[in-house]
């Protein structure tokens, strides 16, 4: 099967994260994978959840959205319907979760920051996206309030999957939308997995090609935290 430039079905999209493209936010980063976009923006609040009050945490979440025109056909923005829709909600409460993964909550005590993560083009990808570029973002505004110490881990996430009985990583919108099997897997700087999200879509997939689309979203992330790294050493 011949993917987009025939990229081999083991290669990522190429991958870039801009940082600093909002001169507002605390950190601020424009993830590409391919042709998917997403902005990411960090922004600190001296002030924690209700919950939290007794706390001696602080605390890390996250906002999703897609803009009207970042796919094919203009979409309504969810603020005119009155109500997010239960696949944006999902996806944010797995952007949060991840990035809890990349810090230790107790050097914020007092602190919420949110990560704001806006796609601009769609084309697959967009949570796994977030994911990278959030980590990111965050990244910056730690060091911005001297909080650098905060960070425990890089985190990064990708799509695999079965498309056409054979194994894919980094799926585009056209494999993603007719994939037998798709996952999305998050994984933080030592590999440890912080959360595996799939389902099968046409046929169920095997054990083993399961273990073997890990392997490639391992060496995936890999790819990715190094980029992470190389972008967070040269700030």
């Amino acid at each position: 099967m011949q993917r987009n430039q025939d990229r081999p079905l083991n290669q990522l999209r190429e991958v870039s994260l801009e940082i600093n493209t909002n001169i507002h936010a605390e950190g601020s980063v424009l993830v590409s994978f391919g042709n998917t976009k997403v902005i990411c923006t960090a922004s600190i609040e001296n002030n924690v959840p209700k919950w939290m009050k007794n706390s001696n945490e602080g605390w890390v979440t996250a906002e999703y959205g897609m803009l009207p025109r970042s796919t094919n056909e203009r979409m309504s923005r969810e603020a005119a319907r009155g109500k997010q829709s239960g696949r944006t909600q999902e996806i944010q409460r797995l952007i949060g979760r991840s990035l809890r993964q990349a810090v230790n909550l107790k050097y914020l005590k007092g602190k919420t920051i949110n990560i704001d993560c806006d796609v601009i083009q769609a084309d697959g990808g967009t949570r796994t996206a977030s994911i990278t570029g959030g980590t990111i973002a965050l990244c910056l505004a730690l060091r911005k309030i001297g909080k650098e110490h905060a960070i425990k881990s890089l985190v990064g996430a990708i799509s695999v999957g079965t498309f056409e009985d054979m194994l894919l990583i980094d799926l585009n919108y056209h494999e993603d939308s007719n994939a037998q099997a798709d996952i999305n897997i998050v994984m933080n700087e030592n590999f440890d997995l912080i959360e595996v999200q799939g389902t099968a879509e046409d046929k169920p997939i095997s054990k083993s090609d399961f273990n073997e689309l890990i392997k490639m979203a391992e060496i995936g992330i890999g790819e990715i935290i190094e980029l992470q790294k190389k972008i967070l050493k040269e700030v």
